[in-house]
């Protein structure tokens, strides 16, 4: 007795694999990036970050401080 995701794998094979979006790379937090993305590029290091991880990055690289004024 085969197992059932066996038997299905066997009547409609993998996944395709060509439907995943190209990735033009990995930032800095191990993220894949993709063609549009908007991305900021540390000189200093050459790490790439997603813009939407930018205040994270500088965080933790740069020791940053992010508040709100009072």
């Amino acid at each position: 007795m085969e197992h059932p995701t066996i038997t299905y794998l066997n009547r409609k094979g993998y996944l395709n694999m060509m439907a995943q979006p190209e990735h033009a790379g990995i930032d800095y937090f191990g993220t894949e990036l993709f063609p549009g993305d908007d991305i900021v590029e540390d000189p200093a290091t050459g790490d790439v970050v997603l813009k939407e991880d930018l205040e994270k990055y500088l965080e933790i690289v740069y020791d940053f401080k992010f508040s709100q004024a009072e």
